[in-house]
């Protein structure tokens, strides 16, 4: 009897197991490594946003992706788990469905502003639409990479999704870093586009302390700390938890125009890189492997080396920013 108790277990689970690798059903990695944190309504932990919150967001990134998919020929379905106190996030694809599936775990943790969960939802979107590079492992190569997704994270989506009108009342951290505020100075010169990149920096930085919390970091994440880090193949797991910061930054600084679109093959499509003619906005050496078409890195990113004169007399953490040995990873 408990052989065949056992055995009905073990079918359902393999049945499951198999269902996610089922033609048209094809499963992504979340937003977080696995994780055991759950943050339940109510509960002591429950400090990040409310369901209003939460719903208002996911309503201005539902109206601006339904039709970008609907035209992909695929519908874009937002899964709104708020009662469900797992901290992370997903995508999928099933058939003609396009899927990203919020949890109101990871909505309510402290660091969760809403700025913050937009970029969560933005990297969800960005497994979708965020280009090459794609993964090459059993999600089955539809899927934009982890720290390509964090990337278009910043460069597109939340560029539309701050755009909306009903985004200006989102929560977001309390004061602007000021090496961010200096690099979207750089970056931009309208106060529209540099309001933009710096809100995307800051929702990276908040998040970022969760990543910190998950992964027991020694330290805080910080912009004028870059991971020094430099892959010898293209990472595509999430990448440590400095590495995502420096990501977010990238992204938000990248000048490269809405319009322009990433491809799913080409990774210079879209993107700030060498092989076109940026030197800011580069995907961090902390998970990017540059194609061998891709001129050598240089050692500082002209926007920061631009920034020295205004840093100049300043905090002498933010004048480290014109430092060539800091920038070695970028």
């Amino acid at each position: 009897m408990v052989r065949a108790a056992f055995a009905s277990v073990l079918g359902a689970v393999l049945m499951a197991a198999l269902s996610l690798h089922a033609p048209g059903h094809r499963l992504c990695s979340g937003f977080l490594p696995e994780n055991n944190l759950r943050i339940d309504v109510g509960s002591f932990e429950d400090k990040g946003i409310t369901e209003a919150q939460f719903n208002r967001v996911l309503d201005v990134v539902e109206k601006i992706y339904k039709p970008v998919v609907a035209a992909k020929g695929a519908t874009l379905v937002v899964e709104r788990k708020w009662d469900d106190g797992t901290v992370n996030a997903y995508a999928q694809q099933q058939g003609g469905k396009w899927m990203i599936s919020m949890f109101g775990g990871l909505a309510r943790h402290s660091a969760v502003t809403q700025d913050g969960f937009a970029l969560v939802a933005c990297h969800e979107m960005s497994h979708h639409l965020g280009g090459a590079p794609k993964s090459s492992g059993w999600f089955g190569g539809w899927a934009t990479i982890e720290g390509q997704a964090d990337y278009g994270a910043n460069l597109k989506c939340l560029r539309r999704v701050f755009a909306e009108v009903s985004a200006k009342s989102f929560t977001r951290p309390v004061g602007d870093d000021p090496v961010a505020v200096v690099a979207c100075e750089q970056a931009f010169s309208s106060s529209k586009d540099r309001a933009i990149c710096l809100r995307g920096a800051m929702a990276g930085k908040s998040v970022s302390a969760l990543f910190k919390a998950l992964s027991s970091d020694p330290k805080d994440a910080e912009f004028n700390t870059p991971d020094p880090a430099v892959v010898t193949e293209m990472d595509e797991s999430h990448p440590a938890t400095q590495c995502r910061l420096d990501t977010y930054l990238q992204g938000s600084i990248c000048a490269k125009p809405l319009s322009s679109e990433v491809s799913d093959k080409d990774v210079f499509a879209g993107t700030c890189n060498r092989k076109t003619g940026q030197v800011s906005g580069l995907r961090p050496l902390c998970w990017y492997k540059p194609p061998k078409d891709e001129p050598a890195a240089q050692s500082v990113p002209a926007v920061m080396a631009g920034a020295s004169k205004i840093l100049k007399g300043q905090d002498s953490a933010l004048s480290t920013l014109a430092g060539e040995d800091l920038w070695k990873g970028l």
